[in-house]
């Protein structure tokens, strides 16, 4: 068997996986998407049985696993999840559809329009980009003054998605939000991330600590990774002051460096496995 792991910066994350690999003696090759080259119509990584793929960019990431695929060479995770969680509209959309309680969330396609959905929906609001990771670019609406401001600048930013004003209802958490980890069918793990600020990612200082995962989160998340496609995934959750739990996002490149200390799970090896049950279903194999 062979792997081939796609990605385009060897962080922490990919020296575990390489490691992973490693320890179940399989070989594995990495692949700089800046080096690729791909024919319509050709062969892909031809040796490669499957392929990781843990691309920082989305489009490198989208269109590396649509190629791999159309090539016979099964990508973790497939091009249908990176392209449901590359975009917040597309994702929520998703959840909707399976089931999965989201935070009221609401569109509009004109300043104008997005003013009269925050007065509706009452301050505070979080203004996100439809693309985006790490926290950055999100904003928490206040007042009329912020969101007018806010509105303002996207427009002069120009570029068509951030004409698209993805407006979701500000969830009160208890100083925590909780992002659990899914491969395939399974929930591997959970942490909550502490923060006194209302952005809790780790990459944004937040520290992590185990969260038992309980019969509903672990339903929630998985029903979560089902709603975007399945593969290896992870799954924001906030705790709303009702007691429910909402999912606010899915990510599809997880980083999980900070997990793996609190919850004592070996994720890295967790993932690599599930990357050789997808490559043990490749067909022809």
């Amino acid at each position: 068997m062979r792997i081939a792991v796609v990605c385009s910066r060897v962080r922490v994350e990919e020296k575990l996986l390489f490691g992973a690999l490693e320890e179940r003696g399989v070989e594995y090759d990495r692949i700089d998407p800046d080096s690729v080259v791909f024919e319509l119509g050709g062969n892909g990584l031809a040796k490669a049985d499957a392929a990781l793929v843990r691309c920082l960019s989305h489009s490198q990431a989208y269109y590396i696993t649509r190629w791999l695929e159309s090539a016979g060479i099964p990508a973790v995770s497939p091009h249908e999840v990176v392209a449901k969680c590359g975009d917040k509209l597309i994702t929520s959309s998703a959840l909707q559809q399976h089931g999965v309680p989201i935070p009221r969330t609401k569109v509009a396609f004109s300043a104008e329009v997005a003013l009269d959905v925050i007065e509706e929906m009452g301050y505070p609001v979080v203004l996100k980009p439809l693309i985006g990771s790490w926290g950055r670019l999100l904003a928490k609406v206040c007042d009329r003054c912020a969101a007018e401001a806010l509105l303002e600048h996207k427009q002069t930013l120009g570029g068509y998605q951030h004409s698209i004003f993805y407006i979701q209802e500000y969830i009160e958490k208890p100083g925590r939000d909780i992002r659990s980890f899914v491969a395939g069918q399974r929930t591997l793990a959970a942490i909550y991330r502490y923060s006194s600020h209302w952005i809790t990612n780790t990459a944004r200082g937040g520290e992590a600590a185990n969260c038992p995962v309980t019969d509903e989160l672990d339903w929630i998340s998985r029903t979560a990774a089902q709603a975007v496609g399945g593969g290896v995934v992870a799954v924001d959750v906030f705790e709303a002051p009702d007691g429910r739990l909402v999912v606010s996002e899915v990510n599809h490149t997880p980083e999980f460096r900070n997990s793996i200390g609190p919850t004592g799970v070996d994720l890295a090896g967790k993932i690599v496995d599930h990357v050789l049950e997808v490559a043990e279903m490749k067909p022809g194999r």
